[in-house]
């Protein structure tokens, strides 16, 4: 079985239970009190997952609403919405489609969300929804898999293997890199048993990811009327190089 977002969505926090999800947050929150030119209320978060991230910003202060895909990942994050005091809201949507009228100060989309978008006209898409949506002076935030460093490391097979009292889980990831479309397919095979059962459900997913350029990332930005402020190696802030698989950018909306 092959799927997309699926059955893997139920597991996903805990194979991401050891991602630093308190460090990216503090991270993330330093990159937009430091290049904000106003103070920043509303942020829309792009491809919000199981809503981690989105409430842990809204936990800082900030307003925020998280657009996923997924509807299992968006009913896994509802209840964060209802605990936040108004803060924190969610819907679904798709990064290339979303619209609403609402504008806002701050655009984040994490976890390489980008680089799921793996056409030109779906990373085309998704700039046009960020730059619908903030305002003029406005940023956007976002990692990607950084392409030299893909090309030079090039991807390896990876075993994960988790746990909590319900269940436990083992994911194997095998890549193929297809370099004439600077894309790659993680291919992932789950196992998840749970435990007082003993059944175990196998999961097949392909991931297809873009790797990108920085070139390719102002083109994209100035097509959509934005540009690049910076770009580094996440959470490290220094210069990306060829072993730098995550990017992050920060990018402002022009004004006028």
């Amino acid at each position: 079985m092959t799927t997309s977002f699926g059955l893997y969505s139920q597991y996903y926090d805990l194979l991401y239970k050891d991602k630093d999800y308190e460090g990216e947050t503090a991270y993330v929150k330093a990159l937009l009190e430091h290049y904000a030119t106003d103070p920043i209320a509303q942020i829309l978060e792009l491809g919000s997952g199981t809503g981690i991230h989105a409430e842990k910003i809204a936990e800082a202060g900030y307003g925020v609403l998280g657009v996923e895909l997924s509807e299992t990942m968006l009913a896994a994050a509802m209840p964060k919405a209802a605990q936040s005091g108004g803060k924190l809201d969610f819907t679904l949507g798709d990064a290339r489609t979303f619209r609403t009228d609402r504008r806002f100060q701050a655009v984040i989309s994490l976890f390489h969300v980008l680089s799921y978008q793996t056409s030109d006209a779906d990373l085309e898409a998704m700039m046009e929804t960020v730059s619908h949506h903030l305002e003029d002076g406005g940023i956007f935030i976002f990692d990607f898999w950084y392409g030299p460093a893909v090309l030079w490391q090039r991807p390896s097979t990876r075993v994960k293997r988790l746990e909590n009292d319900e269940i436990s889980v083992v994911r194997v990831a095998e890549s193929v890199i297809h370099d004439a479309e600077n894309v790659v397919d993680v291919n992932y095979t789950i196992f998840a048993t749970e435990k007082l059962s003993a059944k175990t459900e196998m999961v097949c997913e392909t991931h297809r990811m873009r790797y990108l350029f920085l070139n390719e990332i102002d083109r994209l930005l100035t097509n959509a009327g934005m540009y690049r402020v910076i770009a580094e190696e996440w959470m490290s802030s220094s210069t990306p190089g060829t072993e730098t698989w995550g990017v992050c950018v920060v990018a402002r909306k022009n004004a006028g």
